[in-house]
């Protein structure tokens, strides 16, 4: 959870590098808070039909929205790349698959262009 938090706290940081574990655990438990919202939804009958989508659900697709942008941008930083490549994901398919092989890459050693190694800096 210190991860998710961290990532939380850090939730307009555009700047600097996160490792992997920040990213990934961030990303489970947002898909984690995300399904129990989803279960809440649909048992009070808050999911619509054609989208799934319900009240609780969407709210926190909005509060995750951001610091979700934030997370990716620093961690494709880590690997020495800009925050924008993840407009890729607006590439059907292979846009997602490229993204998602940048992301689990381990991040450079020493400082890049975005800043020192969280790692050596010691964040956790």
């Amino acid at each position: 959870m210190k991860w998710f938090f961290l990532a939380l706290s850090r939730y307009a940081v555009f700047s600097g590098r996160s490792q992997r574990s920040e990213f990934w655990y961030f990303v489970l438990f947002e898909i984690l808070i995300e399904w129990a919202l989803f279960m809440v939804d649909h048992a009070m009958g808050w999911t619509q039909s054609f989208g799934g989508m319900g009240l609780l659900t969407g709210l926190a697709g909005l509060v995750f929205l951001l610091p979700s942008i934030s997370v990716a941008t620093r961690r494709l930083h880590d690997i020495g790349k800009s925050g924008w490549w993840q407009l890729l994901a607006f590439v059907p398919v292979l846009g997602i698959l490229v993204l998602i092989y940048w992301l689990a890459l381990n991040g450079h050693a020493g400082a890049n262009a975005f800043g020192p190694n969280p790692k050596e800096v010691g964040h956790f």
